[in-house]
């Protein structure tokens, strides 16, 4: 405790200097527990949103046997449809005889004709009349926030007679614990969070530890005189101690008010696709745990630990005695995360990628975690081999002092390194887990289909939704009308498109004519239809009010085409039928009109939205697409978007906070050469290289072993993409752009003034 009190007096009694250090280092931990409580909330916030999704879930009264109950109880039928590309959930909702608890965040079922809608879709249906078609009746209230998993959910309870809901389910309370998906599954879960960790938490343990040791060289001295003054080893590492975990105690108090204030604006704000209540971020026990305790630990053991070499030999620290040689054994975390690494990219090469399995989904984030870690392990020992090479080779007077002062002191100009190179290694992992969501969420088939029912559509919108941005073709498939109760064969169905609507629509044609009556032929695949040359084939349509029959012939000219692999665009064995043969103002019955566009996200996007726009009220089926997954993958990206612009604050940060204080240690070296004659050119030309040559001897490597751990981690997630060949000029151009960031902010390290204090100290 003495060594406590005795840490703290001398730091607030050591002058300006060090008070102005002491609030660097309270500024730097704070920041950095902001963003530690920014990622340990986001599970917690999934959590929430999961826990009110099943507890509007209904649960089944069942008797003994298994069978449900319908007697007196309500009863639901839920649907969930694409309104653009968001999920719309519509609860229909028939009140009962018994007394059942309503669904939270309502006070009441709604009535037959009343509807209570989330406070977004009621914004959604003041701006869009149309809309109403999908919930019809009058709004009898808001849904409160019990009952919505987001602020922006659009789900809405319609109330209904029992008689319209004879397929609904009886429901006797509301809280299923097994709901339906959650909002993240684990995998996916699992994913995020190694992501976080490598992005954000691997430098913010570099950035804790820069601001743990500012001032290193000048507390080392100062620790050496009050070992020389007889203070003894353990003593004198817990002064030091003392005051970094000061730092990092008030640092992590004013770190979670940070966290607070940036949880209740953003909260309200929102980020890309993903909402939450500033209740769902409120901070957690484990969260306070971690900040409050692990992070003044932290600075505990960087204090000790720099504080050992003045306890251990002080007069070495008074005299500028040169470092010891790195220990090789700073390169095992390196190898290790390696080896995992290059066991999975051959694995990849030969075709032999291993299935995601339990010991994969550990043993890869290990890896790369590790290969992190070795990274800023490694680079001083690497930084001052190089430098040893170099100043006994080169010629330059300037390049000579700057590695020469690398080989005397690797470790300042690594604490300015470390940051930017872990931040290109966490770049290029992230870059992985992108193109793994993306290889996810895009459809594997070439081309994204969208069935809408021609009826629904009015003239105008079926003319405004054939030209949105993003659909490359559309064409209009005629089915024939069905007997009444009785069984009959498969029918050809009509396809109304030109040929130059029918060749975007498929993979490639031959023999088409416009104008024409074609059969359709798709060599490749069975026949669906069977039919002879001159059967007739009858489509029904309707001119004005009255009902007429379209009656074709089967002809003898045949168009060949072929359909994309996995995809069924048109019917083997139908008919091309020209538009010009439907006579104007004639609208198809039992008709479907089909859109088609690239299956990439962003085109998907777009249309499932423009579709909304122009028609909120119409039914899209789109085949091998789920509109949910859009959602997840858009708060993944959202969240690991979060996560990168973190690790690029905290990167920055760490190396604008380490050259601060670099530049302050190194004012009495420089001071001395200058008054040794040293032009100001050549000292700025020094403390360029003394800086970019550390950062390029980890950079380098941090490109090499980001993409290595980015593929080993595409071959583990099971997709497509093993080589990602387009990503690495973005990542050798970020390289270069921290290289020359670096250099430029060593430039102000030397100025024109000379210290006369500095003289002294020098």
């Amino acid at each position: 405790m003495r060594e406590l009190v005795l840490g703290l007096r001398l730091l607030f009694g050591s002058g300006p200097g060090h008070r102005a250090r002491f609030l660097l280092m309270t500024l730097g931990s704070s920041l950095g527990v902001c963003c530690l409580a920014i990622v340990l909330a986001i599970p917690g916030i999934l959590d929430a949103q999961d826990a009110r999704i099943n507890a509007r879930q209904p649960v089944t009264p069942r008797d003994s046997s298994g069978a449900a109950v319908v007697d007196g109880y309500p009863v639901t039928l839920a649907r969930t449809d694409p309104y653009g590309s968001t999920p719309l959930t519509r609860v229909f909702v028939a009140r009962g005889t018994r007394t059942v608890e309503p669904p939270p965040g309502m006070h009441s079922f709604p009535r037959d004709g009343q509807v209570f809608v989330s406070p977004r879709l009621h914004e959604l249906l003041a701006h869009n009349t149309a809309l109403a078609q999908l919930v019809p009746g009058e709004q009898a209230g808001l849904i409160g926030p019990a009952g919505l998993a987001r602020p922006d959910e659009l789900i809405a309870y319609v109330g209904m007679s029992r008689a319209e809901l004879p397929d609904g389910d009886p429901v006797e309370r509301f809280g299923e614990s097994h709901g339906p998906l959650p909002t993240l599954d684990p995998t996916t879960l699992a994913i995020l969070r190694f992501t976080l960790a490598a992005v954000v938490l691997l430098p913010l343990v570099v950035f804790l530890s820069v601001c743990a040791r500012l001032s290193a060289a000048d507390r080392a001295r100062r620790l050496a005189a009050l070992r020389l003054l007889g203070l003894s080893k353990k003593g004198t590492q817990r002064v030091n101690a003392a005051e970094t975990v000061a730092a990092a105690g008030l640092g992590a108090l004013l770190g979670l008010g940070e966290y607070w204030a940036a949880n209740q604006l953003v909260s309200r704000v929102g980020l890309p696709g993903f909402t939450w209540y500033p209740a769902d971020g409120a901070l957690t026990f484990q969260t306070l745990v971690v900040c409050l305790i692990g992070c003044p630990a932290l600075a505990w053991y960087v204090g000790r630990a720099s504080a050992g070499k003045a306890a251990a030999n002080p007069l070495a620290v008074r005299r500028g005695a040169v470092e010891k040689t790195p220990s090789r054994w700073v390169f095992l975390p390196l190898i290790a995360g390696l080896g995992v690494i290059t066991g999975y990219c051959v694995a990849g090469v030969t075709h032999h990628a291993p299935t995601s399995t339990a010991l994969s989904a550990w043993l890869m984030p290990s890896a790369a975690l590790l290969s992190g870690v070795g990274l800023a392990l490694s680079l001083p020992a690497c930084s001052r081999f190089l430098a040893q090479r170099m100043a006994r080779s080169t010629r330059s007077f300037s390049l000579g002092l700057a590695m020469r002062r690398n080989e005397a002191e690797p470790g300042g100009a690594v604490r300015v390194a470390t940051g930017l190179v872990l931040l290109v290694f966490a770049a290029s992992l992230a870059q992985g887990i992108v193109i793994q969501l993306d290889s996810v969420a895009r459809s594997t088939l070439p081309f994204q289909t969208y069935d809408i029912q021609y009826g629904q559509l009015s003239g105008s919108q079926r003319q405004a939704i054939e030209v949105l941005p993003g659909v490359r073709a559309h064409v209009v498939t005629l089915n024939p009308p069905l007997s009444d109760g009785l069984e009959q064969s498969p029918r050809p169905e009509g396809v109304v498109a030109t040929c130059g609507q029918l060749r975007k629509a498929v993979r490639w044609t031959e023999g088409c004519v416009d104008g024409h009556l074609m059969r359709l032929w798709d060599p490749g695949q069975p026949l669906d239809v069977w039919t002879e040359v001159g059967d007739e084939v009858r489509f029904d349509r309707r001119v004005g009010q009255r009902s007429r029959g379209l009656n074709l012939k089967m002809p003898r000219q045949t168009v060949r085409y072929r359909e994309p692999e996995g995809l069924m665009v048109l019917r083997n064995g139908g008919v091309l039928v020209p538009p010009s043969m439907l006579p104007p103002g004639a609208i198809p019955q039992n008709a479907t009109l089909t859109l088609v566009s690239a299956p990439g996200e962003k085109t998907v996007r777009t249309v499932l939205d423009g579709i909304g726009g122009i028609a909120p009220t119409a039914g899209v089926i789109t085949p091998g697409l789920i509109v949910d997954a859009f959602q997840r993958v858009t708060i993944v990206k959202s969240l690991l978007t979060v996560g990168i612009v973190l690790g690029l604050v905290i990167g920055v940060a760490a190396y604008l906070v380490a050259a601060t204080d670099r530049a302050v240690e190194r004012r009495p070296q420089v001071t001395a050469l200058t008054l040794l004659g040293a032009r100001a050119r050549t000292l700025r030309a020094v403390q360029v290289a003394q800086v970019v040559l550390p950062l390029v001897v980890g950079l380098v490597p941090a490109v090499l072993v980001g993409k290595m751990a980015e593929t080993s981690y595409l071959v583990v997630g099971g997709g497509t993409v093993f080589w990602d060949g387009a990503g690495v000029p973005v990542l050798l151009v970020c390289a270069l752009g921290v290289v020359a960031v670096a250099a430029v902010g060593a430039l102000p390290l030397v100025g024109r003034r000379i210290d006369p204090e500095l003289i002294r100290r020098g």
